[in-house]
């Protein structure tokens, strides 16, 4: 199946596509990007060319407009960046120790036998019901509750310093003299 208009040489056009992309970007690269996207933008479009009409003219303004769907594809990227960094901002940076602590919590929280660890995850981390958390074990209410029980006061001892999470051999280092007393 042929898909060409008679009379459509875009050949003939790259010279002057290149010139006027050269002129809206003033970058040789960003110009032959531009001339590249324009032509594929051209060929998918093809159709909507009247025939009979300027292949020049036609060919220049889907250059500008790719040119145009660039500058607004850039401009939404930089405010997308930009409130990207505004929140950012607005956040503030963990310290090394309460990083460090997170890390060792975390390992705590691995460390809890499965069943338990398992009650507390879907209770505490996915926010299901006890009933919810319950049919998704297979469990009675009362055995998800319990688990979640002996869940948390392990996690307490650690939090307590009476149980340290047995992967982690590092420890919060306090800054001052009156820490090791």
């Amino acid at each position: 199946m042929n898909n060409k208009i008679p009379g459509f040489n875009v050949v003939g056009q790259l010279a002057a596509l290149r010139r006027y992309a050269y002129s809206l970007t003033r970058d040789s690269d960003e110009a032959e990007d531009l001339v590249h996207d324009a032509l594929v933008n051209a060929f998918e479009r093809q159709s909507t060319f009247k025939r009979g009409g300027n292949v020049r003219n036609w060919l220049l303004s889907v250059v500008h407009n790719s040119f145009v769907d660039h500058l607004r594809q850039k401009k939404s990227q930089a405010r997308r960046i930009e409130a990207a960094a505004e929140l950012a901002d607005s956040t503030t940076p963990a310290v090394q120790d309460q990083s460090l602590r997170l890390k060792q919590i975390k390992a705590a929280f691995f460390q809890l036998p499965d069943e338990q660890r398992d009650a507390l995850h879907l209770v505490a981390i996915e926010e299901l019901s006890y009933r919810e958390a319950a049919d998704a074990l297979g469990i009675p209410v009362g055995t998800l509750m319990s688990r979640i029980s002996r869940a948390r006061a392990s996690l307490r001892e650690f939090e307590a310093g009476r149980r340290s999470p047995a992967s982690s051999h590092l420890k919060v280092v306090g800054g001052s003299r009156d820490d090791e007393r």
